[in-house]
């Protein structure tokens, strides 16, 4: 389980590449607020969710990390890297719920 949490960590860190502070500040904004599926068709999306235990997995000690921090930073990095293969829009890239979306999830693509 040691080898997993490793790898899960090292692409954790590579997939989310917003800082805490950072993250936390993006998702206060409407645009954070307005992308993403919601529970039940209403309240908080799926990804600002996420957003928010992001932030507490970033300010946490790698020794401190449970394994339900661990599933959930399996989880980022495999929305990441689907939502990166699917491609942003052609256009207005910075303005777009795609970015807004991995943005929610801690990956920012103009940081690329």
């Amino acid at each position: 389980m040691a080898d997993d949490h490793e790898q899960i960590y090292a692409d954790f860190k590579e997939a989310v590449n917003m800082a805490p502070a950072e993250l936390e500040k993006f998702l206060d904004t409407d645009e954070s607020k307005e992308v993403g599926q919601k529970k039940g068709g209403s309240g908080e999306s799926v990804g600002h969710e996420s957003g928010r235990h992001i932030v507490e997995i970033k300010r946490k000690k790698k020794a401190d990390l449970t394994d339900d921090d661990y599933a959930h930073m399996k989880k980022v990095v495999g929305y990441v890297h689907r939502h990166l293969k699917q491609g942003g829009p052609d256009e207005d890239v910075e303005h777009s719920p795609w970015r807004y979306s991995l943005m929610n999830w801690g990956h920012d693509p103009l940081k690329d």
